[in-house]
Order: structure tokens, then sequence, then C-alpha cells
């Protein structure tokens, strides 16, 4: 009995009315009224409760201000982060394309493709010192340039340095910025063109680089037979690939003006036979 006594006591405790007044404390008048109860008092105190744990969690969910809580990262170190982790992917491809590059390279700069000898070597700067008589054609040059005149390949040409000119296609047609200087350290002649015109193959070959490099742009390498290399740099695209088979006069690439080293929209162009840089306007006519 004593315990029912309790849980009415308790219930109508709960369910017993009161009456919240605001009144004017000059006139005495009544202004807001509002009937309750300590349950409905639960009740609403419980849902607001519910309410404002959901709003306040929502808004540190989608608003910057859960940047502020331990835990969570702000949108600029995400940024930060994804544009650092692109930059390393960058510099990764960078590196190998260097390697690759430097690999290809290897045979003309250590000596393994047998050059000629070398009159004098500056061991300070360890730079190779070459001689301008040694940058002419070679010995087997000059009998692959008698064995193509033989054969009369270019009728249309009367005399026979115009033959020897044309035993490699043109890779570009254009004036000719800076021509090839020894004294300048410059191996190669720069083709002035404008951008996205076809750059082609000069002869038969096998392209062993093509590739990105920060100072030079796009760069593409072709071995060709009796030991003759052509370097095309600064492309705007490669159309080629390391491992390539290409035709004389096939197009390789397309004018552009990538890399650090480059002064607008042309093609540095090098040739190379047996390790030494060779004058590319002795075998090609670019007019």
């Amino acid at each position: 009995m004593a315990k029912n006594k309790k849980k009415r006591k308790l219930k109508q405790k709960l369910t017993d009315k009161y009456r919240l007044v605001i009144i004017n404390e000059d006139t005495f008048q009544e202004r807001f009224s509002l009937k309750l109860s300590r349950l409905n008092v639960f009740v609403f105190g419980g849902v607001f409760s519910i309410l404002l744990i959901i709003l306040t969690t929502l808004l540190i969910a989608f608003t910057g201000i859960r940047e502020y809580i331990p835990g969570y990262s702000s949108t600029a170190l995400k940024k930060k982060a994804t544009r650092l982790t692109y930059e390393a992917d960058s510099l990764k491809t960078r590196l190998s394309v260097l390697e690759g590059y430097t690999k290809a390279l290897k045979p003309v700069l250590t000596g393994q493709i047998e050059p000629e000898k070398i009159d004098s070597i500056t061991n300070e700067m360890k730079t190779i010192a070459f001689d301008e008589s040694k940058l002419q054609a070679s010995k087997e040059d000059s009998l692959f340039r008698e064995k193509i005149e033989s054969k009369d390949l270019f009728p249309l040409y009367n005399g026979g340095a115009n033959r020897v000119k044309n035993v490699f296609f043109s890779p570009l047609t254009g004036s000719i910025s800076q021509p090839f200087d020894v004294n300048d350290k410059h191996y190669a002649i720069d083709i002035v063109a404008k951008t996205g015109t076809p750059v082609k193959a000069v002869a038969d070959g096998t392209v062993i680089l093509a590739e990105w490099t920060a100072e030079t742009g796009y760069v593409i390498t072709i071995q060709h037979s009796n030991e003759f290399i052509s370097v095309y740099k600064h492309n705007g695209t490669l159309l080629k690939q390391q491992g390539d088979v290409v035709k004389s006069g096939e197009a390789i690439a397309s004018v552009g003006s990538t890399g650090e080293l480059t002064t607008g929209p042309h093609l540095h162009f090098e040739l190379w036979n047996n390790g030494f840089p060779v004058n590319p306007t002795n075998y090609i006519d670019f007019q």
C-alpha cells in the first residue's frame, strides 16, 4: 500500500498543472500565461537537447568550424598535401626522364662508341677540347658519300656537294636563327617555324629517347645507321615513343617552345657521328 501511494504521489507530481504567468508590474495586467507540468518540462527539455546536439554535430561536420577541433585536418592542409603529392610524382617522372636520357647518351659520353682521338683534355674544366678538323666528315663518312654519289640517288641536283647535302631528309623547312658554332659550344642549329609544324625524321632509324626534360622540354633522339644520331629538342608534342622504328621523312614531333632554355617556337636540331657533333648543314638542305 505504501509503495502504491508513493507511485501515485510521483505520478501526481509529474502531471500536476502549473501556470506560468507574466504580468505588468505597474498595472498587474496579464501579458502571457502558460500551463505546464513537470512532465512537459522534461519532455520539452529532452527534445530541445537532442535537437541542439544534432544541429551542433551538423555545424561542425559541414562548416569550417571543424578545423578548430583537434583531430580534424584543415582544407588548406589537405590541398597542400595533395599538391605536394603531385609535385613529388612530377619530380619522380623528371628523374626517370633524366636517367633515361643519360643512359641513352652514356655510350657517346664515355667513349664506348669508338671516337677518333682527342687532341687535348682540360683537366681543370673536365671538358673535351675539340679540334675543328675532327668535327668534319670522317673517312668512313667520305666513303659513304662516294657510295651515295655513285648511285646517283639525286639526279635533280647537278653537283656532288648537293648530293651529299641531301643524304638526310630535312627535319624542318625554315630559317636558321642560330647556326652550328663549335667555339660557342652550340653543337646544333636552331630552325624557326610556326608552332605545330611537323618535325620529321632525317633518316630511317630507331627512337632511343622520347621524354621531357626541364631545360629542353620534349626531346626525341633517333639512332641511325653508320653511327649517326639525330636529336630534336624543344618540341611541342611527341608522336613517337622509345623503341619505335621510324622511316625517313616520317613525322615524329611538332614544333613547340617547351623547356626553360627555349626562346620561342623553334627546333633545336643536333646531328652526331661516331660520338662527335657534326654540322647538320653539311648533310642537310634546310631551305
